[in-house]
């Protein structure tokens, strides 16, 4: 599959549409909203991209939240249904980490779960790898936590 990958406002209409498609899933996988901690919002989110089709419809969306120095979160990484197994998320991920390079941002993490083993596949397959969970899911049996570090342009 062929996309774009765009920087795009927080409250962008499509990237509103992707976020509730990610929520509406992983409610459907979890039985309710499980996410621990302060969700992402237009305030604390560095950076959000939209992933598009040849014509123009949103396929996937994913953002970075800063931790502490040199370190941010990956955040609402989601490829509909339709594109997944076509490269759009492996795609995504590309482009956050050049985002977090850019940002002089040395290491990435993340949280999933265990009824998202896709997730845990795609996240291994990246070299993303498990570390004791951090912050907000620390405490949460839910979680599964990653990170990569990043090797900065020279």
């Amino acid at each position: 599959m062929s996309i774009s990958i765009e920087r795009a406002d927080w409250h962008d209409s499509d990237g509103e549409t992707l976020r509730q498609a990610q929520r509406d899933e992983l409610d459907n996988r979890y039985g309710a909203d499980t996410e621990p901690g302060t969700k992402p919002s237009a305030d604390d989110i560095e950076v959000f991209l939209i992933a598009r089709a040849e014509d123009g419809s949103p396929v996937g969306c994913g953002a970075l939240r800063l931790l502490d120095r040199g370190a941010a979160e990956i955040k609402r990484m989601f490829v509909v249904p339709a594109a997944r197994g076509t490269g759009v998320s492996t795609s995504i991920l590309a482009a956050l980490e050049a985002e977090a390079v850019a940002r002089g941002i040395t290491v990435l993490r993340l949280e999933t779960g265990p009824a998202q083993p896709d997730a845990v596949r795609f996240y291994e397959r990246e070299q993303y790898v498990p570390i004791p969970c951090f912050g907000y899911y620390a405490d949460s049996p839910q979680s599964l936590c990653y990170e990569r570090r990043l090797e900065q342009a020279s």
